[in-house]
């Protein structure tokens, strides 16, 4: 066995099993169980989730299921409703269907002569989601929740809006969705129906963008699925985790704020991926750490991990800009408590001298700064969520600066470690009736090079509410508050801070209706920073996490290394600028699914001037799955573009078996634009 695997040889592996729900409709399940729990019965550990168990999650499924079922436990990965080789249609995210679809699968769990009847659920991102709104479910087989990479408000902190911002993101995850539920399933597990389903997926699956455009506020489409509206619904004990280069790192911060269920939380260094194959780096023990907890909430075992404090984060030590790391250092910090009651805040004033922390510092400096960006604001900015396959982290911010009004801090004496969410207090006019208004924090190396500690978008006329919005007259002065995302980040003596604001945040977040003037008052603008003192316990150090651990996986071929690239392009002669994103995974081979399958993305962002109206996002999604006598193929496409009145949609997708077009359709919609 090598370094880091856990023997898994007397596992007993059942490739495919038959959920029945009520309405008789099966999902397909993939199980591992322990020696012996035909005749001693385990607890059980679901994953549920809609990327295909036959191919696109294999190689991972196989590394993380038998080792829990190493340790003990009936472990299992179902695809959702309408994917993979599940039966039915899968329709949007989060429906209540697909809630009330896993509440089965936990009695159908808790029926088997093999389960205890107590059942854990894990997952990350989806996974991750749909463990949070099965547990305010309150199914009584639920016995723990390990939620990775997930949210609680599905409208402010996920993939489509933040700040009240529509991300671009929005569009991009909307075309891989459409390239996932028009993918059919496994002739090998379905049999001849195989066709008959998958022309029924491509016929009824939908583009979810359609709906998700015409909902641009915080309404009753966002709030279900949102555990954030009654958190006092999960009773279910939940362990939270993310990392600082995910997307969805706030929410184990507010879980640890409002669950009355017992909560852990857990963040890394890493960007949207399991913390055993953490990337940036160092991954942890994090199946272990699993154990840890499933042991505690579902067999009873006194593992200590109670007694730990409740969160344990990753205070990264400052860094180079760059749109990759291998690796962030850092060190383990922890607290008992959060909000943490030693974490103080630092109140600045924003003043023409920059950033200023004496008491009554600019509070007569009555002359506004002003700032209008242009469009190039936020091509350095990376993805709004890395994926852990780069470089999509944010580039030096000295390059997008020039288009910000910059408020800089005077050089650090000591070592300063910021512990939490900045926030800043903007006393602004706009002169359009709709803007955005995005606010960055660096950390200024001695060199000048500008490396981004974190930032906060927000829609100016959801400075109130982001459910009932309100345009802004033009010329009157507002006070609104910019929450930044929260960060754990230890800047050297003799760096300094950068705060820097723009009107714009392109192609991360869509832009305004048409250029915004922005005016500030510095006098009366504030930036809070939290800062947390360095502690003996942390000089003493933490239990160490342990390294990876994991199963050895099914073997694969990888026919060629993936591509992930990004470039800029700036035609000077007709101020045209292109950014493209370009991915491509695969083929990989699955020698005992004897299938290959790949994955080719391409992201195109586009702009001309500072013409807002010509603003065009384009998203290609291929998938290609594959065995001897079979061949599939799904080509699925996207284009967002807007004018001060809407947005326009174009979307196609098709089909292919083999050389074959089996299915082709296209929408062409005008939706109407809502305050964004």
């Amino acid at each position: 066995m090598d370094a880091g695997t856990v023997d898994t040889r007397a596992i007993e592996e059942l490739s495919n099993v038959w959920i029945p729900m009520p309405d008789g409709t099966r999902l397909a399940a993939r199980i591992w169980l322990p020696p012996g729990a035909r005749t001693e019965p385990v607890p059980a550990i679901l994953e549920y989730i809609p990327y295909r168990k036959s191919d696109h999650t294999a190689p991972r499924d196989s590394e993380m299921h038998p080792y829990f079922a190493a340790k003990g436990y009936a472990s299992l990965r179902v695809d959702l409703r309408g994917s993979g080789d599940s039966e039915g249609l899968l329709q949007d995210e989060y429906l209540e269907q697909e809630l009330q679809d896993g509440c089965a699968i936990l009695r159908w769990l808790a029926e088997q002569p093999w389960c205890t009847g107590t059942v854990g659920m894990i997952g990350i991102s989806w996974g991750g989601f749909n463990g949070l709104q099965v547990a305010a479910k309150q199914p009584p087989e639920l016995g723990a929740v390990v939620s990775v990479a997930s949210t609680d408000d599905r409208y402010s902190d996920d993939v489509h809006h933040m700040g009240g911002c529509m991300l671009a993101d929005n569009l991009t995850w909307a075309t891989n969705m459409l390239a996932h539920t028009s993918m059919p399933p496994d002739p090998a597990t379905v049999g001849e129906s195989w066709r008959e389903q998958w022309l029924d997926r491509l016929r009824h699956s939908g583009f979810w963008l359609d709906t998700w455009l015409r909902h641009q506020r915080r309404d009753a489409y966002w709030q279900h699925g949102s555990v954030c509206e009654d958190y006092s619904a999960i009773k279910a004990p939940i362990y939270a985790v993310s990392g600082w280069a995910d997307g969805y790192s706030d929410a184990v911060f507010r879980l640890l704020r409002n669950l009355d269920a017992p909560c852990k939380g857990l963040v890394g260094p890493w960007s949207h991926t399991y913390p055993h194959l953490g990337e940036p780096g160092p991954a942890i023990g994090f199946l272990q750490e699993c154990v840890r907890w499933f042991d505690h909430w579902l067999k009873g075992v006194d593992t200590g991990i109670m007694d730990e404090p409740r969160l344990h984060m990753w205070m990264k030590d400052s860094v180079q800009p760059a749109t990759s790391y291998e690796c962030l250092p850092g060190r383990w910090i922890a607290e008992r408590d959060w909000p943490a009651p030693d974490i103080t805040h630092q109140r600045h004033t924003l003043t023409s001298c920059g950033l200023e922390t004496a008491p009554d510092a600019g509070a007569a400096d009555g002359t506004p700064s002003w700032v209008r960006s242009p469009l190039h604001v936020g091509l350095y900015a990376g993805k709004w969520c890395a994926y852990a396959n780069g470089p999509d982290m944010p580039h030096d911010q000295r390059l997008e600066d020039g288009g910000a009004v910059v408020f800089d801090g005077p050089e650090l004496a000591q070592r300063t470690e910021i512990c939490g969410a900045p926030e800043v207090t903007l006393d602004l006019a706009s002169d359009k009736p709709v803007a955005m208004v995005a606010v960055r924090l660096s950390d200024v190396q001695p060199g000048g090079e500008a490396t981004r500690i974190t930032y906060g978008l927000l829609n100016l006329t959801h400075r109130e509410r982001d459910d009932q919005p309100e345009p802004l007259a033009p010329g009157q002065r507002y006070r609104v508050t910019v929450r930044l995302h929260e960060i754990a980040y230890a800047l050297p003596a003799g760096h300094h801070l950068r705060l820097a604001i723009s009107s714009s945040y392109w192609p991360l977040a869509w832009p305004s209706p048409e250029p915004a003037k922005l005016t500030i008052w510095p006098g009366t603008s504030t930036f809070d920073l939290p800062v947390r003192p360095i502690k003996a316990a942390d000089a003493e150090g933490l239990p160490p996490f342990g390294e990876p651990e994991m199963a050895p996986g099914d073997p694969k071929e990888v026919d060629t290394k993936a591509e992930q690239n990004w470039w800029i392009v700036h035609d000077l002669a007709k101020d045209r600028v292109r950014l493209t994103v370009h991915q491509r995974e695969g083929p990989i081979h699955l020698i005992n699914q004897g299938i290959t399958f790949t994955e080719t993305n391409d992201e195109h962002y586009a702009f001309t001037g500072n013409r807002y109206d010509s603003v065009r996002a384009e998203t290609w999604y291929r998938r290609e799955v594959s065995r001897p006598g079979w061949a599939v193929t799904t080509l699925t496409h996207c284009v967002l573009t807007s004018d001060s009145e809407a947005f326009e949609l174009h979307a196609d997708i098709d089909a292919y078996e083999g050389d074959q077009r089996v299915y082709t359709h296209s929408i062409h919609n005008r939706i109407p634009r809502d305050l964004v």
